[in-house]
């Protein structure tokens, strides 16, 4: 809350910088009892999901994908291959490499994909990097939309079909579910249908290398992903006949360096994401456009030193970067346009002495830079803590001229 204005978790996925909220949302989520509503996932052999009714009414769909990791891959992004760990005879099953990237199936056909923000949780990497401040996404989660628009000409047939999601070489276990977010005809009541059909599934573009250099301990490990996608499909309503294009580039490199004997470790990740958004009538005049760009680099620099007692105590360095940046652009055919931009910055730098996975000592530093500009405002903080103790803090929050003259 800023001067009684609201400011949401800018880093969850947003349905559009002018959009209204949807009618109807229907989880898409299990009932698993007193562990809540989350889909569990404890291999990459699972898909998981829910059968749903869409309204015949409806003109627009978007799916939120919400998703986090635990366990064997809570750090899924500094995971070495299988062949590093059986190669050196290692006690570890934190293997399957460095790659995990989550599907939306429906009817058991691929029509998105997200690969996470690396959230760290309070404790990962060095614990006292983390008091006070806590790492990005750590107590609000982003969310991933994926607008499906293009596919509800087979969707509104009044049939049930099957939501599904599946995360690509993972481990145990990761928590997934969903929320498919509704746009209705109101217009179109009792009997009335809005019609649909899906131009073209499009041919995914996808490659993806793998590749690996060790001797002994030491050595490197690289994966690079690319994956682009399109999809066509008109929806006929009160509104007219619209066609709606969504366009998405994806591009994802991970690489492990293991260095001294395996004790010291760079992990350099870096995910780019571009989707572009088009709805034009049928006559082919644009309604709307937009377009999001989003890139979350990570490194992480690891130091431990080899048990220097009898009582296995051990000293590790540590360093970390962990960033978000996203820049929103929306236009329609009345030439109003609106953008936004978001940059979130995290860097961290510690060392701890450890024994037996308890922090006996040590002393860290964190800063973080966070920025947000958008039409009706913007907001700037710097923040920065050495040893559990905020050492500086200052905010900058200024209101567009046209929203306070309102």
């Amino acid at each position: 809350m800023i001067d009684d204005v609201f400011v949401d978790n800018p880093i969850r996925g947003s349905l559009g910088l002018n959009e209204k909220p949807a009618d109807l949302i229907i989880p898409i989520s299990g009932n698993n009892g007193g562990e809540g509503f989350w889909f569990r996932i404890q291999s990459d052999s699972e898909l998981k999901g829910k059968s749903v009714i869409i309204p015949k009414n409806t003109y627009k769909a978007v799916m939120e994908i919400c998703v986090s990791f635990h366990g064997l891959d809570e750090f899924w992004y500094s995971n070495p291959p299988d062949s590093y760990i059986r190669e050196n005879s290692l006690t570890s099953q934190r293997g399957h490499g460095s790659y995990r990237e989550v599907l939306l199936n429906i009817d058991r056909n691929l029509v998105g994909s997200v690969v996470p923000f690396p959230v760290i949780y309070p404790g990962g990497i060095n614990p006292l990097y983390w008091d006070p401040i806590v790492s990005i996404g750590a107590f609000d989660h982003p969310s991933y939309d994926i607008d499906i628009t293009p596919f509800l000409g087979d969707l509104l047939d009044g049939k049930s079909h099957f939501m599904g999601l599946k995360v690509l070489d993972s481990l145990p276990f990761w928590l997934v579910d969903a929320n498919l977010h509704l746009w209705v005809d109101k217009q179109c009541t009792s009997d009335c249908e809005v019609q649909g059909e899906v131009v073209d599934y499009g041919t995914p573009d996808y490659e993806m290398k793998r590749s690996s250099s060790f001797k002994g301990l030491d050595g490197s490990y690289e994966v690079e992903l690319k994956r682009k996608s399109q999809y066509h499909g008109w929806v006929n309503s009160s509104a007219g006949n619209l066609t709606t294009t969504v366009s998405r580039e994806l591009k994802f490199k991970n690489e492990i360096k293991f260095d001294n004997k395996g004790t010291e470790k760079k992990v350099e990740q870096k995910v780019e994401e571009e989707i572009e958004i088009s709805v034009v009538s049928e006559t082919g005049m644009k309604i709307s456009h937009t377009t999001m760009k989003r890139e979350y680099p990570l490194t992480i620099t690891t130091k431990t030193s080899k048990p220097s007692r009898e009582d296995g105590t051990m000293i590790m360095h540590s360093e970390l970067e962990n960033e978000w940046n996203e820049e929103k652009k929306w236009s329609d055919r009345d030439s109003h346009s609106c953008s936004s931009s978001l940059k979130n910055r995290q860097k961290c730098k510690g060392c701890m002495s450890v024994q037996d996975r308890i922090v006996l000592q040590g002393g860290a530093t964190t800063e973080q830079s966070y920025s947000y500009n958008g039409e009706a405002s913007t907001y700037s903080r710097e923040i920065a803590a050495v040893n559990g103790k905020l050492v500086h803090d200052t905010a900058n929050y200024v209101k567009s001229p046209s929203v306070s003259a309102m």
